[in-house]
């Protein structure tokens, strides 16, 4: 089979591009980290790739919110790339600070339609809800609901069988998380009715048994809605998540591996993405 080659999107501050180069190349692709002033340069070229990756880390500092500026030059200067990568199918990826990003740009929950150009200033910017890339506030990812940075290990239950990163997966990911702002929530609650009929929450915070966290904290580190840690667009390419699951893609990663605890790797969520990338 031949590797699918990723492209790790690289902006100032981000800091988990390495973390996730080992996590595809262990799946079975090839990566390449790219800062996006070669993109802008026309050093690379986005249709060389088969995966897209914007991994975690605090792009530009997280000035003005978590993601907000990375979400800008998304919106700015690769909006036609962007929609040209996701409109042919092949697989996307945002974790945590990509992921804000991802929100922030109207990538993600990404259910109408997207119109060209900068965000317009948001008429209430105290809710921090943000125009995003496909035409509305569908969704924001904002301050943890205990109002500190989170940064400790949780179990992921995988959900959705359209997202073609979480698609057969029956076991829980074990992985940490890292984020002041991973609270995800809804302009509307009726949405949630929306995600679940396209069958787009594609993972959520469980209980270390895999049954839902049901809010609970810690177990839901962040207050999001319906536990949602991860989500993808209703085409099921693009897939955004909070944890980390390329911190947790061999053995020893995990805190009690000693003990003989090694389960939930995430590196089956790569297996995945690199999987149905060959196709391309």
């Amino acid at each position: 089979m031949i590797r699918p080659r990723v492209l790790i999107l690289h902006a100032d501050g981000t800091n988990r591009d390495h973390d996730a180069a080992r996590a595809f190349e262990l799946a079975g692709a090839q990566s390449e980290i790219v800062h996006l002033n070669q993109l802008r340069a026309r050093e690379r070229r986005w249709g060389d790739y088969q995966i897209l990756a914007l991994p975690g880390g605090f792009s530009y500092a997280d000035t003005l919110g978590a993601g907000r500026l990375w979400a800008l030059d998304l919106r700015v200067y690769f909006a036609e790339e962007m929609s040209a990568f996701v409109a042919s199918g092949k697989p996307v990826i945002g974790i945590c600070n990509g992921f804000q990003a991802l929100v922030k740009s109207g990538w993600l929950p990404g259910l109408t339609p997207y119109p060209p150009g900068p965000p317009p200033p948001s008429p209430e910017p105290e809710l921090r809800f943000r125009r995003g890339g496909r035409g509305g506030e569908e969704a924001t990812l904002t301050f943890n609901a205990a109002g500190r940075f989170e940064c400790r290990w949780v179990t992921l239950a995988p959900q959705s069988q359209k997202c073609v990163w979480t698609r057969g997966l029956q076991e829980p990911i074990e992985c940490p998380v890292a984020h002041g702002e991973g609270n995800f929530v809804l302009r509307d609650a009726a949405l949630l009715d929306t995600f679940r009929a396209n069958d787009q929450i594609a993972l959520v915070y469980a209980r270390p048994d895999g049954t839902p966290a049901q809010g609970a904290y810690p177990q839901n580190p962040n207050g999001s809605v319906a536990d949602i840690a991860g989500i993808c667009n209703p085409q099921g390419n693009v897939l955004g998540l909070m944890p980390h699951p390329e911190d947790h893609v061999v053995a020893y990663q995990h805190p009690r591996w000693t003990r003989g605890e090694t389960r939930g790797l995430g590196l089956r969520l790569f297996e995945n993405g690199v999987r149905y990338a060959a196709q391309f």
